[in-house]
């Protein structure tokens, strides 16, 4: 058996996980509050295995800075979309849609890196696009969503998450070229995802405080940010010791997990549609056919 399709099962749930977490985080708390924990359990986790599996690395100030980039755009701002939207419009909708990331990344590659599109990328993408058209049309009734109801436009935030998520691969890719190891471009993505959304709430003067925070709802924010990271480990590994074939596949399966776990243990918080889920399997379909295609 492959050791890659276990690494690969381990980081679609603990995406999944971190999607439900998130909502059941934001029910009293912010987004931002949610965001800023999970940025802290990534680098205080991240930081410390980079350290030690590449002590002696000599690294590339571009490559450096290429992560730093990736960080910033995918780390800070994607999932600032992204979480946003699961409080807005729930988990059952926001993942599906941020599942569209692979449409994106195979524009911008193409616009950024000039690679070609093949039959079964087009595909792929034309399903992506197929899938969010029915999530889209479905959310338009806002009593849908979710038991409070919510305006179908929240549906951009984990399109443009989505978007956010599709230009980290192109800035990675760079920052891999340039021979920065695995783990240290993770923790550089971490550390200047952290540090840029810190500065950003300090500007507007939402930075969260310990003893703003409360301890009820910690315990999910740090749930979360374990739930992120374990994803993230389980993903790379997966990718280093197996194939992109082999993984991201299994891994794009994740929304799927998403809509059954919402359907078993949000049953009073969203209201899953059969449009949702085939709209789901639409868009899983469309991203490993893009991955298969790569």
């Amino acid at each position: 058996m492959d050791i890659g399709i276990g690494f690969a099962i381990v980081a679609a749930l603990g995406l999944a996980v971190q999607a439900l977490t998130v909502r059941v985080a934001t029910l009293r708390g912010r987004s931002s509050d949610v965001l800023f924990v999970v940025l802290v359990v990534n680098t205080v986790l991240l930081a410390p295995i980079a350290a030690f599996s590449s002590f002696d690395s000599q690294l590339s100030v571009s490559g450096m800075a290429a992560f730093a980039v990736a960080g910033v755009l995918g780390t800070a701002v994607g999932r600032a979309f992204l979480f946003e939207g699961i409080k807005t419009v729930g988990a059952s909708r926001a993942e599906p849609i941020k599942a569209s990331t692979p449409l994106h990344a195979t524009v911008l590659s193409v616009l950024v890196l000039g690679e070609s599109v093949t039959g079964l990328q087009f595909a792929g993408v034309l399903t992506i696009i197929g899938g969010i058209a029915v999530i889209t049309w479905d959310g338009s009734a806002a009593s849908r969503a979710t038991p409070e109801g919510v305006p179908w436009t929240g549906l951009a935030l984990p399109f443009a998450a989505a978007f956010c998520f599709g230009l980290e691969p192109i800035f990675a890719s760079i920052g891999f070229r340039e021979g920065v190891p695995l783990f240290v471009g993770l923790a550089i993505q971490a550390i200047a995802g952290l540090l840029a959304y810190a500065v950003y709430l300090t500007w507007i003067g939402s930075l969260p405080t310990v003893g703003r925070l409360r301890a009820a709802d910690l315990r999910w924010y740090v749930f979360a940010g374990l739930s992120s990271t374990t994803f993230i480990f389980a993903y790379y590994v997966g990718l280093s010791v197996s194939t992109v074939g082999v993984v991201v596949p299994i891994m794009q399966t994740s929304p799927l997990i998403v809509v059954l776990l919402s359907v078993i243990f949000l049953r009073k918080l969203e209201r899953v549609t059969p449009t949702v889920i085939a709209a789901a399997g639409i868009i899983v379909t469309g991203g490993v056919l893009v991955a298969l295609a790569g």
